[in-house]
C-alpha cells in the first residue's frame, strides 16, 4: 500500500515510518519540512501528487503547557492541519487515520473513559485536539480517530527520557501520584494503526469508521510509572552488557553527568499531589481509556507497557 505518514519525526510517526517500510508498504514519511499541514494549498498539492491510498496523521502540537501561551499555533496544527488533510482525503476518496488524545476529557469521571463520554478539555492543548477530531469527523466519512494516552517511545522527548535524565542528576524525584493514566508505547500505537490500515476494505464493508481508544496496560499513576522507570534503569545498570560498556571506556574517562552512561544517583521517588506541582495547563486526574470498542470491532487488545519501557531503556 502506498501511504503518507505525517509527523514522521514525532514519537509515533517515526515508528510508523520504519515499521510500515518493514512491512513492505510504500511510505511517504513527511515531517513539517516536507509538508506543513497548516497550509491547505500545500496539503492539496502534496496529496494530489502522491497517488497515496491512505494517510496516517501523526503530526501534532504536543507542548501542553506552552499551548496556553501559543494557542494560535496549537489550533493551527491540531485543528486546521487535520481539517486540511481530511478535506483533501475526502476529495480524493481515501481514508485518514488520525491520532488524538486522552486530554479531550476532563478527568472527572471515576471509571475509564469510553468513546461516547462527553468531551470537556481542561486546556488549550486538549481543546485544539478536540477541534481537530471534530473537523475530521465533519469533513471525511472514511476516518478513524485513535485516542491514546501517556505516549512514550525510543524517538523524541517523553516522560521516560525525562525521568531517566533526572534520575542521574538528583537524589530525590518528586512525582505526582494522584493522576491516573495508561502509559502507551509509540511502537504499539504504530502497530495498531498499521493493522487498521491493512483492514480498510473490512472497515468499509462493516461501516466501522469512527473514534476508538487505545492505550497500554495496566493503568498507573505518574509516580507509579516513574518508579517503574527507575527500577528498570537500575536493572539495566546491573546488567553484564552495561558493565561491559562501562569497562570499555578509556582509562580515567567518566560518563558525562546526566548522560545515558552516567550512574543513577536517585535514592527516592517521592509521591506528591497535583497541588504540590502546579503547571500552566491543568491535567486530567483520570486519563484511563476503555479500549473495549477496539477489541470488539477488530480483536485488538491493549498491550502491556513494560516491554515498551524495556525497549526505550535498552536503546
Amino acid at each position: 500500500m502506498r501511504m503518507i505518514v505525517t509527523g514522521a519525526q514525532g514519537q509515533v510517526g517515526w515508528e510508523l515510518a520504519r515499521r510500515a517500510s518493514a512491512l513492505g508498504h510504500d511510505v511517504l514519511a513527511w515531517d513539517v519540512a516536507e509538508l506543513d499541514i497548516t497550509d491547505a494549498d500545500a496539503v492539496d498539492q502534496a496529496l494530489d501528487a502522491s497517488s497515496a491510498e491512505l494517510v496516517i496523521n501523526a503530526a501534532a502540537y504536543t507542548a501542553v503547557d506552552k499551548a496556553e501561551q501559543e494557542s494560535a499555533l496549537a489550533f493551527a496544527v491540531n485543528r486546521d492541519g487535520p481539517a486540511h488533510l481530511a478535506a483533501a482525503c475526502a476529495r480524493l476518496n481515501i481514508p485518514l487515520l488520525h491520532i488524538s488524545t486522552d486530554y479531550v476529557y476532563d478527568g472527572a469521571k471515576i471509571d475509564p473513559y469510553v468513546e461516547t463520554d462527553p468531551t470537556t478539555p481542561l486546556g488549550v492543548y486538549g481543546a485544539s485536539k478536540l477541534a481537530g477530531d471534530e473537523a475530521v469527523c465533519r469533513l471525511l466519512p472514511r476516518h478513524l480517530i485513535l485516542r491514546v494516552s501517556w505516549v512514550f517511545g525510543v524517538h523524541g522527548h517523553n516522560f521516560v527520557k525525562t525521568i531517566l535524565r533526572l534520575a542521574r542528576e538528583r537524589e530525590e524525584l518528586r512525582i505526582v501520584a494522584d493522576q491516573r493514566g495508561c502509559p502507551t508505547y509509540a511502537g504499539d500505537i504504530a502497530d495498531v494503526l498499521l493493522e487498521l490500515a491493512g483492514r480498510v476494505a473490512e472497515i468499509d464493508a462493516d461501516g466501522a469508521w469512527g473514534i476508538y481508544h487505545y492505550c497500554g496496560e495496566p493503568a498507573t499513576t505518574w509516580h507509579g510509572f516513574a518508579s517503574a522507570i527507575v527500577e528498570r534503569a537500575r536493572d539495566d545498570e546491573r546488567s553484564p552488557k552495561r558493565r561491559s560498556r562501562s569497562r570499555s571506556r578509556k582509562p580515567g574517562a567518566t560518563a558525562k553527568p546526566g548522560s545515558a552512561e552516567a550512574p543513577l544517583t536517585v535514592q527516592t521517588v517521592t509521591p506528591i499531589t497535583t497541588a504540590d506541582y502546579p503547571t500552566p495547563a491543568a491535567r486530567p486526574i483520570n486519563s484511563v481509556l476503555d479500549c473495549a470498542k477496539l477489541a470488539a470491532r477488530f480483536g485488538i487488545q491493549p498491550r502491556p507497557w513494560r516491554p515498551g519501557l524495556d525497549a526505550v531503556i535498552s536503546s
